[in-house]
């Protein structure tokens, strides 16, 4: 292993904290972000960002650039939970779910490939999760969120064929983090026509979220991908049942697979 300067977004808590732990504790030079770096694990060398500025993102990459020299993975983890129907949501809610889960990728994205094609090397690394590949019910600007940054990084991939630059997204299922208590409701979401639907399918969501896999998993995951050689489009990760029901979601019907999603978040 050849220890490697590593950029990764939100990493003050949850998937993006342990991953940045793991990393530093296997000999890699980790920056570690957060809106709030004071409140941050000391071992981590924080810088403050918000992936929602154009001029943070620029700060961010640049520091990183200054103190270390050269910048040779970006882990993209920062993101947000929105939860509300559809018909609940404003246009204002949905564009705030978007602009921190995707186009905050897209501006580090933006700003880091000038350093990597000028080295010829790098590795964009980008935490999407198990719902950008079946949506969830009442998480559906989440579930868009997370289906974009999966073409996105399709399309990216293909983009820096031959660069000596490779992508990939990690896709993890239910995990014991601090995302239950982080998730935000939309004005209407427990108000409007479908609030007790919502409250009962939500309710599954915490039980499977709190009885989560162990973050470590996608810790040590994320490790392998930034030591590997060769890394593939996408990985799953979490509990079996749940990356086997995006095998599912591959060879059954889709009208097969939606009754099976109503079963599993109880809706009629």
């Amino acid at each position: 292993m050849t220890p490697k300067t590593i950029l990764i977004t939100g990493a003050s808590s949850g998937l993006g904290q342990a991953i940045a732990l793991h990393l530093a504790a296997q000999g890699h030079t980790v920056f570690g972000t957060s809106r709030n770096p004071g409140a941050s694990p000391t071992q981590l060398c924080m810088l403050p960002l918000d992936v929602t500025s154009d001029a943070s993102v620029a700060a961010c990459v640049s520091a990183v650039i200054e103190r270390a020299g050269h910048l040779d993975v970006l882990i993209n983890n920062a993101g947000s939970g929105l939860c509300g129907a559809v018909e609940d949501t404003t246009l204002e809610e949905a564009h705030w779910q978007m602009e921190t889960n995707f186009f905050g990728p897209v501006r580090m994205i933006h700003s880091v490939l000038p350093h990597m094609r000028a080295r010829q090397s790098g590795r964009i690394i980008t935490i999407s999760s198990l719902a950008g590949m079946a949506a969830l019910p009442y998480q559906p600007f989440y579930s868009a969120s997370k289906f974009a940054l999966e073409a996105l990084n399709e399309s990216l991939r293909l983009e820096l064929a031959g660069s000596g630059i490779d992508a990939t997204t990690i896709n993890p299922g239910d995990f014991k983090t601090g995302f239950t208590a982080a998730r935000v409701f939309t004005r209407a979401a427990k108000t409007g026509p479908q609030a007790a639907q919502l409250n009962k399918t939500v309710g599954i969501y915490e039980r499977d979220e709190i009885n989560g896999a162990d973050p470590m998993q996608v810790a040590r995951l994320a490790a392998r991908l930034v030591n590997a050689r060769h890394i593939g489009v996408r990985h799953t990760v979490g509990r079996l049942d749940q990356r086997f029901g995006m095998i599912l979601k591959k060879i059954l019907p889709a009208g097969v697979f939606e009754k099976l999603m109503k079963m599993t978040y109880a809706l009629p």
